[in-house]
């Protein structure tokens, strides 16, 4: 998504729709009026990772005046400019993937907000041993071509093996892995943790579908996996995320430099449950835990 005129755009998957319009929302509270006071251009990579670069070099020839992007996607932005300011508002590590040079003062024309899955992955496995007590095997799948998911991947790679928990590793590049990935599972595991990325998010309801013929309760970081099918996902509010990417864009907007205003981390985090998967996967969920659920879809 990028703004101009003041003009703004974003590269990511199209079914991510509703959180811009949180984007928009807050935009238009700040005095930013979409097709009167700013122009808003959308872009949608759609689970393709080499997309970010062809966006990013569009929205340069388009010379919008900020560049709003998913962490995954900085990357591409900050390479094909380091004029136009950009806003990313979800990366997992912005310092380790070297979009900013710190949190308190990023440099450069780029800033924004940090999810910091990497500290949320020992979170999910915990809350997964929590459902499924006798855990003892614990399969992660993950698009190894997304390099931000294979630092978290790492992170829950670690926080199993604390809780003495055997890994499987599932690596995926194409949504045609994901079948085969699957057939290989087969017996060797009794969870599954699913690291979001475009392309995962894209083939959510296949990846639900194969886990649940596998019988494998799953953990996910975004809730609409578990709208799909998915049991559970414990992160960030996204939508929360989008309308405060939208008040960075209003500093810049109106003259900040966004080098110097601080990366933010989350605020909000939303715990959320499906009870239909549940059942079909006969398994009873703590009461304690889905008293802290902050969403219980049955």
């Amino acid at each position: 998504m990028a703004a101009r005129g003041a003009r703004a755009a974003a590269p990511e998957a199209a079914d991510r729709g509703h959180w811009a319009v949180a984007f928009v929302q807050r935009l238009r509270e700040l005095g930013w009026v979409e097709g009167r006071t700013v122009a808003i251009e959308y872009r949608w990579a759609e689970g393709r990772n080499e997309r970010y670069a062809e966006i990013a070099a569009e929205f340069v020839r388009l010379k919008v005046d900020v560049i709003v992007t998913v962490g995954a996607a900085a990357a591409a932005a900050k390479q094909a400019t380091s004029v136009i300011p950009i806003v990313f508002w979800a990366s997992i590590d912005p310092v380790g993937g070297n979009l900013v040079a710190s949190l308190a003062r990023p440099g450069g024309n780029i800033t924004g907000l940090s999810v910091q899955s990497t500290d949320l992955a020992s979170k999910r496995v915990e809350i997964l041993r929590e459902v499924i007590s006798d855990l003892r095997r614990l399969a992660i799948l993950t698009n190894v071509g997304n390099s931000y998911a294979v630092l978290e991947t790492g992170a829950a790679q670690a926080a199993a093996h604390m809780l003495d928990l055997d890994v499987v590793a599932l690596e995926i590049r194409r949504a045609e892995d994901i079948a085969p990935a699957f057939e290989a599972l087969k017996g060797r595991a009794e969870a599954l943790y699913v690291v979001n990325d475009p392309l995962i998010n894209t083939s959510r309801i296949r990846i639900n579908t194969f886990a649940l013929v596998a019988r494998l309760p799953t953990m996910h970081g975004l809730r609409e996996p578990v709208e799909a099918g998915g049991l559970m996902s414990y992160g960030p509010n996204l939508s929360d995320l989008y309308r405060r990417a939208a008040e960075f864009v209003d500093k810049i907007l109106r003259g900040a430099n966004p080098g110097d205003i601080p990366v933010e981390q989350p605020t909000k985090f939303d715990l959320v449950i499906n009870l239909t998967t549940a059942k079909a996967l006969g398994l009873d969920v703590p009461p304690t835990l889905l008293a802290r659920a902050d969403e219980v879809i049955e």
